[in-house]
């Protein structure tokens, strides 16, 4: 939800810090690992109870993230590779922090907690994996109540306000829940659609939402609604 309706524009706030990185010889690969190395440094300090500096490292992780899609694009230096560096740095991510968060709770007198955080890596990975099958596929998967910006906000308002964090894990768990059905639901109908009416063309390579509403301009039906809907406003009243 985050990603689709707020990344866009914060990353577009931040290009000038971006261009000024990429003057400076800084790549968006690097950007990557340095993304990286803050969310091994959040995990550890979660993992040792330093909840409230580790707030700072989900930020700090947060912000790098989004300059480094910011630098690639500024400096024309996007590409597949870039991207799929990227997206797998970021799985990687997810995995540091959570799992510093199971260790963190099995040091405590409720380590049976560290099965929550468990849960909450399976379904994560499940929602990101929907996304990338379906658009492999031809498939529009995006969306849901619980993407990535969304279980990093609430990471963050869990560890600052420690006496929340478990309720709000549980409200993680419950809406990356919601979000692998609604995705799975997405997908489903797509794929069951009639050959030619609602499936992409298997040559059609989806990248951008501009992509899917061009192929959903250009399908019969839609075309045969516009018409129905140009000689409904045209006829002559009597």
């Amino acid at each position: 939800m985050l990603d689709g309706r707020m990344r866009a524009k914060v990353a577009r706030g931040l290009d000038p810090i971006g261009r000024t990185l990429g003057r400076a010889g800084i790549s968006a690969d690097v950007l990557t690992v340095v993304g990286l190395a803050c969310s091994l440094a959040t995990a550890l300090l979660i993992a040792t109870g330093r909840l409230g500096w580790a707030v700072l490292g989900v930020v700090a992780a947060g912000l790098v993230d989004l300059l480094d899609g910011s630098v690639a694009r500024v400096s024309g230096t996007s590409s597949p590779r870039g991207a799929f560096f990227d997206s797998v740095a970021d799985r990687v991510s997810d995995g540091l922090m959570l799992g510093g968060l199971a260790w963190y709770f099995i040091g405590t007198d409720q380590p049976y907690l560290a099965v929550l955080v468990l849960a909450l890596v399976v379904t994560s990975l499940v929602v990101s994996y929907e996304r990338a099958k379906a658009e492999s596929l031809g498939y529009n998967a995006r969306g849901g109540l619980m993407e990535r910006a969304e279980r990093m906000v609430l990471l963050a308002v869990g560890l600052t306000f420690s006496t929340l964090l478990v309720p709000v894990l549980w409200l993680m768990l419950a809406l990356t829940s919601f979000t692998v059905v609604h995705r799975f639901v997405k997908v489903w109908r797509q794929a069951s659609a009639p050959v030619g009416e609602a499936r992409p063309p298997a040559r059609l390579r989806i990248r951008s939402t501009r992509d899917l509403s061009e192929w959903w301009e250009s399908r019969p039906a839609t075309r045969r609604r516009r018409e129905r809907r140009a000689r409904r406003f045209t006829r002559p009243r009597s």
